[in-house]
């Protein structure tokens, strides 16, 4: 196969999908059975010189296998669960973990105290259906209040990381916390990238080959060039999955496409401003966005899942995390893009105090959104305890970028 930039184009993670019961007798051997799966791929796609970030774990809705009649119950069997993975994790297999989705107002009230315990063990979404263009306000209220109580449990607001609120969302997206998974499913993998390196990579050698910098040419050159780079890596990681075909027992669902930033690599920001855009924000944010994202849905040779889209999370991109700083852009703004690109509003830091009615409204607005234009899109909010809209937070999570807090209009 031919090699193009392996060391731009990461592997976010490896992510595979299976199914708990109620017979704990059974989990450990479920949980080994990933790891074969783990070993074999990591292996070979290391040994092409892909850099894998994370192996992941999604089940059932922890409804079907955990104790969930008390807050005590469920948490023994998590612990439980707990106690299987450490194993893996002495062995130098560090196993990230999302117990699934919350089916009811009950499984949600649990979760805020088992993030509090747990932490990225706990992992949870919630999904919010649309009946006759109406969404279900009711798991709407209850999830708002899990992400209040979500705020004042844990310190600085950070324990929301680990849940979020789906709307039109599929099962078997690879990134957390959107994850989830359904027993009538069989027990598969989905490979979720990082390219924001190879992307930013792409649009500098373009623009530094190409003396023609009229609009139309400069764009279908610069959409061409990425699409080019993306599938060609897309086609060698898909290579070396069917590689090794037969030596695990999972099905191979697919590939995420998304760009997933992180602190560790490239902006986006950085895409926008080599595209012409002033600040992202400023007048023709919305049409690189739409590029972008046609970029990612270009993808051929293997089935897209999960969101496939332009992921814009401001405390997980250090030029998003500034631009909010500057003021560059808001939340409407956030919710405006996300009509032609994205993942709806992820990980936006809103002061403490705002209210759950707030906070629900602009579920809605966001589930009308993914509904109305047929698309994912999900609410994970990080509010702030007694902090006011321009403060900076002060994470101390690695996985999190300080960025100011915004206002919820």
């Amino acid at each position: 196969m031919q090699k193009n930039n392996e060391n731009l184009c990461k592997v976010r993670t490896i992510t595979a999908f299976l199914s708990l019961t109620r017979d704990k007798d059974t989990w450990a051997s479920s949980l080994y059975k990933a790891s074969t799966l783990f070993i074999k791929l990591s292996e070979s796609l290391i040994s092409d010189d892909y850099e894998v970030q994370s192996i992941r774990i999604v089940t059932n809705p922890f409804g079907e296998y955990l104790d969930t009649n008390s807050i005590d119950s469920a948490k023994k069997d998590l612990l439980y669960l707990s106690g299987l993975l450490d194993v893996f994790n002495k062995l130098g297999l560090r196993i990230r973990f999302a117990i699934g989705e919350a089916k009811n107002e009950h499984e949600i009230g649990l979760v805020p105290e088992l993030i509090r315990s747990f932490g990225d063990l706990s992992n949870v979404c919630v999904n919010i259906d649309c009946d006759d263009g109406v969404l279900n306000n009711d798991l709407i209220r209850s999830s708002a209040e899990a992400v209040l109580n979500i705020s004042k449990l844990v310190p600085r607001g950070e324990g929301n990381f680990n849940f979020t609120v789906n709307f039109n969302c599929e099962p078997h997206i690879p990134y957390f916390p959107a994850s989830y998974h359904e027993k009538s499913m069989p027990d598969c993998f989905v490979i979720g990238l990082e390219t924001p390196d190879l992307l930013v990579d792409v649009v500098k050698n373009t623009r530094e080959k190409n003396a023609d910098r009229s609009h139309k040419v400069f764009f279908t050159t610069c959409y061409s060039a990425m699409s080019k780079a993306l599938q060609e890596n897309v086609d060698n990681i898909n290579h070396i999955v069917e590689s090794i075909k037969g030596q695990h027992d999972f099905f191979f669902a697919g590939i995420d496409s998304s760009a997933a930033p992180s602190k560790n690599c490239a902006s986006l920001v950085e895409l926008y401003e080599l595209m012409g855009v002033e600040y992202f924000g400023a007048a023709g944010t919305i049409e690189v966005s739409s590029l972008l994202t046609k970029v990612f849905k270009s993808i051929s040779n293997v089935k897209l899942k999960g969101f496939s889209g332009l992921m814009l999370a401001p405390t997980e991109d250090t030029g998003l995390a500034a631009g909010t700083i500057r003021g560059d852009f808001d939340i409407r703004a956030l919710l405006t893009y996300s009509a032609v690109c994205g993942i709806g509003l992820d990980t936006v830091p809103i002061p403490g105090d705002t209210s759950m009615e707030k906070i629900s409204a602009l579920m809605r607005d966001t589930g009308t959104m993914a509904y109305r234009l047929n698309k994912p899109l999900t609410v994970r909010l990080f509010p702030i305890p007694g902090s006011p809209v321009g403060e900076q937070t002060q994470f101390e999570s690695v996985d999190l970028c300080n960025c100011a807090i915004m206002a919820v209009p």
